[in-house]
């Protein structure tokens, strides 16, 4: 008899954008990103935008959680590449000789928790522990520089070996590419029931499969199956499907660009899959519970508009009538085909979605983030929720307390330039050091450890 537990609540774990948010257009595929490379960004509008949306949520019902930044300008990254001096010598020098490798070491990108890691819950892994396993991001040097902190926060936050479990990173080497979340979904009945887990790939590392033309696969077949193993999840828990190198070309360069799924729901677009027929057939063949796919053809959303509009880079939450509530950025309103989409397929449907919230969550979006990857979906009980000693489940006061840290932290203007300022590098420590006291986290930042 399956193991069932009323008590298990979906925590959704932001990540706070960090105080060196800018546009840096670092991200290969990510065509939002390229668009507005070199833009002035407003790092204090983007942390109080990403919080007004996690209260909104909290407030709505659902549980909340928050994760910091990581620690940037990576100056260390700097040295090890060769730069030498105090802190201000390596930042001119990187920005005189290579500003894209200085954009490079400030990008604000751990905002996108959804890369953080890939998780499953306890009631789906045979020790009934919280696995964890922190993604490398090998596929770019700005991502590759997070998994460490990550990995140190992730231990920190959940540090009862009782109830979690954590894994490394894989090697980071392309053939085991591996992004976290955002190629991850577990499909199910309630989160308190074993669920099935689809892993989306974006290329075998070894061939044997279509690839894209124009954009890299970031994920690879052999890093899902890898985290899989290490999650100790069985062939008739997972299922793993490829994604349509026509929809990475496209800009889609993650699955949670082109499709969200909750519950027994999954809302995708048409070109979401290479073999849309057999990736349904063997999620209603391996789920205890009948799947309920909500399909958006081509026809009626291109895949310039699901990659403009971040249509399904949206977050899809369970309420307790059984309903379930859409959250999507600004741009779907914006766009015609998209909203009217929304209401005639999507909230007019036979599936669950009967509520759409709109966010304002600009600032991320201009860099390629909308509220999917904001987010890292984590399925915990009642005990595993009382294991967590950190502050970092939202509350009014929590969200007062961060809301004032930004404001007293955070520039209101970065542009490129500004990225090689020593004092931009004072400031963004003397606000990590801080943050770890609100969130009650200790040290997991290298200057703290040095």
């Amino acid at each position: 008899m399956s193991r069932v537990d009323d008590s298990v609540q979906e925590v959704n774990f932001d990540g706070l954008v960090g105080p060196t948010h800018n546009y840096a257009g670092l991200a290969a595929g990510n065509l939002a990103s390229k668009r507005h490379e070199g833009l002035v960004a407003n790092p204090r509008e983007g942390a109080l935008q990403g919080l007004a949306k996690m209260k909104s949520l909290m407030e709505a019902g659902y549980t909340q959680g928050v994760l910091p930044p990581q620690q940037r300008p990576d100056i260390g990254a700097l040295r090890a590449l060769g730069f030498g001096g105090d802190d201000a010598s390596v930042l001119a020098r990187a920005a005189r000789e290579t500003p894209t490798l200085l954009r490079a070491v400030c990008s604000a990108s751990s905002m996108w928790t959804a890369n953080a890691a890939t998780v499953t819950p306890s009631i789906d892994a045979p020790d009934a522990r919280v696995h964890f396993t922190p993604a490398n991001l090998q596929s770019s040097f700005h991502r590759f520089l997070e998994p460490a902190t990550t990995a140190r926060v992730f231990t920190s936050i959940f540090n009862d070996e009782r109830h979690f479990a954590h894994h490394p990173a894989l090697p980071a080497t392309p053939a085991f590419s591996d992004e976290g979340a955002a190629n991850h979904t577990r499909l199910g009945s309630a989160y308190g029931e074993p669920s099935v887990h689809l892993f989306v790939y974006g290329r075998k590392a070894f061939g044997g499969e279509r690839e894209p033309n124009r954009y890299p696969a970031r994920q690879t077949l052999e890093a899902s199956q890898a985290v899989a193993r290490q999650h100790g999840l069985s062939d008739a828990q997972t299922v793993f499907a490829q994604q349509h190198p026509e929809a990475i070309d496209a800009g889609v360069f993650h699955n949670d660009v082109i499709a969200v799924g909750n519950g027994p729901v999954l809302l995708y677009h048409e070109m979401a899959f290479l073999d849309e027929e057999a990736t349904l057939d063997e999620l209603r063949a391996k789920m205890a519970t009948p799947l309920i796919p909500v399909r958006v053809p081509k026809e009626a959303v291109s895949l310039e508009d699901a990659v403009g509009s971040y249509l399904f880079n949206s977050q899809l939450l369970s309420n307790p009538d059984g309903s379930m509530t859409l959250v999507v950025p600004g741009e779907c309103q914006q766009n015609e085909t998209v909203w009217r989409v929304i209401q005639d397929l999507i909230l007019a449907g036979h599936n669950p979605i009967g509520e759409v919230i709109v966010k304002d969550v600009k600032q991320s979006m201009q860099n390629g983030g909308g509220p999917a990857c904001l987010r890292l979906r984590v399925a915990l009980s009642s005990a595993e929720r009382d294991a967590i000693k950190a502050r970092v489940l939202l509350t009014p006061a929590l969200f007062d307390d961060l809301t004032a840290w930004v404001e007293r932290h955070y520039r209101n203007r970065l542009a490129p330039k500004d990225l090689a300022d020593p004092q931009l590098a004072r400031e963004s420590l003397a606000a990590l050091d801080e943050l770890t006291g609100i969130l009650n986290i200790g040290s997991v930042y290298p200057f703290q450890l040095a």
